[in-house]
């Protein structure tokens, strides 16, 4: 008997990873940040540079095609870009007050945030749209051809 890739035999079922991982999950339970309800332990989320953190991971996310399409590696990948980002924006608005900034380490920050860059993608990944045949045809807004 030939099972798929993505399933597993637990018990007397066949069920997919996901299924498994959720049960699994259930029984042990995840951390708000695993589930994505706190995106960082400890904080409280209001603040301007959290909210511009968060802000960035979604558009980042958005840009990968949503989260359905991330690896956990390139979720932390997008982590790792808005933090970096935020730090330069910070640097940058300093900047722009006339402060002097540390060059070297703006030098730095930029230089990894466009390592993490090259390895996230910058091209944008669309989201297939496309309604399966069975949707199209159920949905009936379809012109005829003349």
């Amino acid at each position: 008997m030939e099972m798929a890739a993505n399933t597993l035999l637990v018990g007397s079922s066949k069920q997919t990873k996901r299924q498994a991982f959720r049960q699994l999950g259930k029984a042990y339970g995840r951390s708000r940040l695993s589930n994505g309800s706190k995106v960082l332990t400890g904080i409280d989320g209001r603040s301007l540079v959290a909210r511009r953190y968060r802000d960035l991971i979604d558009l980042v996310v958005a840009d990968q095609g949503g989260l359905d399409r991330m690896s956990e590696a390139r979720m932390q990948l997008a982590r790792r870009f808005a933090a970096l980002s935020v730090q330069a924006e910070m640097l940058e608005a300093r900047l722009a007050n006339g402060e002097i900034i540390d060059l070297t380490e703006y030098s730095q920050l930029t230089s990894t945030l466009v390592r993490v860059v090259s390895r996230l993608g910058i091209d944008r990944r669309a989201r297939d749209v496309t309604p399966s045949l069975r949707t199209y045809l159920d949905h009936g807004d379809h012109e005829e051809p003349a």
